[in-house]
């Protein structure tokens, strides 16, 4: 099972980036999906997931209003939209795959077990 991330960068403060991972050896169909960040000298962070059973959405007070995530199950891939970017969003990236009994936002990030490789996300001010 992998899953493999592409379109972090550097950016400046009110830009946008759109991260995705995309998942091979298996299906994300009935699989949560979250996306994590680690920044320097901080405890790993969820920034947003999206529940396997009903699609309800989870965001972080600190991303809320400007991340989107979401699914693409045709292509099999999932996707982080951020906008108006700010430095302390500055981090590497993780996305996760779980397969989960309850809703995204009962389960932290050493629940999920299949990862990506991270991708650098830098804004600068």
């Amino acid at each position: 099972l992998h899953l493999v991330e592409s379109g972090g960068g550097f950016v400046q403060a009110g830009g946008s980036l759109r991260l995705s991972c995309a998942a091979s050896g298996f299906t994300l169909v009935g699989y949560a999906i979250g996306w994590f960040r680690l920044a320097p000298g901080k405890e790993r962070e969820r920034v947003s997931c999206i529940s396997s059973h009903d699609g309800s959405t989870y965001y972080a007070e600190s991303v809320k209003g400007r991340f989107t995530i979401s699914r693409d199950n045709a292509k099999n891939t999932m996707y982080l939209q951020m906008n108006s970017l700010k430095p302390e969003d500055t981090a590497v990236y993780y996305c996760a795959a779980e397969r989960l009994a309850l809703s995204c936002v009962y389960y932290e990030y050493h629940e999920y077990k299949n990862w990506g490789q991270g991708t650098q996300v830098t804004v600068s001010s």
